[in-house]
């Protein structure tokens, strides 16, 4: 047998299989931007070097909500835990100062029956601070001290009670759950509405159960310098939306589109197509509102980066009526459409009206030629069909020749 080098030359293998094997580096036009509000709404920051960490112990029920739920845990274990270690040496202690755990003083009336050891010690404590009372072990009268523990036990553990079943009420019903549920579109979009430049978005609620005075804020974060030199990292400015219906808040029973209109008041009133591909700014918007069912203020956040902003395109519709009743189709949620957008900026859309009009027209005419070629290929895509059923209807017409055998043996070939 061959060897295999000998089967395939090396001078055809490396050429020819290297080059797939081996990726081609990539380069991007710019470095990714961190973002300061994730998708999720999460904010993108981190604490570092903190120095007055006493504060948070100032706090202890609002550190204990904002733990995460696996240190929320271990701290309700330990404090249950430590609180009956802790009163079961106190309960020993009454114990062994009374005389109660020497065997041979069998004349004296204990303080707490049947406690002859640390464990039973630890039983009774349990007993004692969770109100079992299972009956085998029981306080007498005769240590007004043991009657002073059994008093700091109950309060100590009325109060570890109410402090770590509050703070597992509200880590279970914190108002960001139920933002778990307010959805935005993934993509935004700025299209042309009312002959102004628009920037747009789809906010929408999952549960039917409603969000009471829901309000939209928006802003642009990025990073300015100001004439006298300093920087600014992160400088938040206010954006106005023009909310659906006439007032400050919304009515969010179906998927809305939030628009703002980019005016003369608006930050991005000098971005253009081309300026929003290199520029690194970061559109957050916040959904506030209460909720219906528990009262409790809640939270939503996303933000836009500049890649995830698509111009000249347009929300498709979601809401339709079928059989008396409106029906909203979530797959298409964040679906979009091109329509014609002129690429310039909304200053420059305000000094030179025309460039929208040609814009329009340049749209309309590429709409007419789509559907000029349209009609054509269609025609003769019909022809075709035609051409061929015609063709095989003659094919099935046509009689094929057939030739018979003579007594003779000779062949006659009857003409069709």
């Amino acid at each position: 047998m061959l060897p295999r080098k000998s089967i395939i030359p090396e001078e055809f293998v490396l050429p020819v299989i290297t080059p797939g094997l081996v990726r081609k580096p990539r380069f991007r036009d710019r470095p990714e931007k961190a973002r300061f509000i994730t998708k999720s709404g999460a904010c993108n920051l981190a604490h570092k070097n903190i120095r007055e960490q006493g504060r948070f112990l100032q706090d202890v029920f609002t550190t204990l909500v904002d733990l995460k739920w696996r240190y929320t845990l271990v701290v309700f274990t330990m404090s249950f835990l430590c609180s009956w270690l802790l009163k079961a040496s106190n309960w020993w202690l009454v114990t062994f100062g009374h005389g109660d755990l020497n065997p041979n003083l069998v004349e004296i009336e204990p303080c707490v029956t049947n406690v002859k050891s640390f464990t039973s010690a630890f039983l009774f404590s349990i007993e004692v601070q969770v109100t079992i009372g299972f009956g085998g072990r029981m306080m007498t009268e005769q240590c007004p001290t043991a009657i002073t523990v059994l008093i700091v036990q109950n309060i100590a553990g009325l109060i570890i009670n109410a402090v770590m079943l509050g703070c597992i009420f509200m880590k279970t019903a914190q108002a960001h759950r139920r933002a778990e549920t307010l959805i935005f579109s993934r993509h935004a979009v700025i299209a042309v509405r009312n002959n102004k430049l628009c920037f747009m978005f789809r906010v929408g609620d999952l549960r039917k159960s409603m969000i009471i005075g829901a309000a939209v804020r928006m802003q642009v974060v990025k990073k300015t310098t100001t004439p006298e030199g300093e920087v600014i990292p992160i400088h938040q400015i206010d954006i106005h939306t023009e909310n659906p219906i006439e007032c400050s808040n919304i009515f969010l029973v179906a998927p809305l589109i939030i628009s703002h209109t980019i005016d003369k008041t608006s930050p991005l009133y000098d971005l253009s197509f081309n300026d929003l591909l290199h520029n690194d700014l970061e559109i957050i918007v916040i959904l506030e509102g209460v909720v219906e069912t528990t009262g409790i203020t809640t939270q939503a956040r996303t933000s836009y980066m500049p890649e995830e902003i698509q111009w000249g395109h347009r929300f498709v519709p979601i809401v339709t009526e079928e059989d008396g009743v409106y029906s909203v189709d979530y797959s298409k949620f964040g679906n979009t459409s091109k329509v014609a957008a002129p690429r310039c900026s909304a200053r420059e859309l305000d000094e030179k009206p025309s460039i929208l009009i040609q814009a329009l027209q340049k749209s309309e005419l590429s709409h007419q030629n789509s559907l000029r070629k349209r009609n054509n290929s269609m025609r003769r895509n019909n022809s075709m069909r035609r051409n061929n059923s015609m063709r095989r209807n003659n094919s099935s017409l046509m009689v094929s020749k057939v030739q018979f055998l003579t007594p003779d043996g000779n062949q006659n070939t009857p003409e069709t």
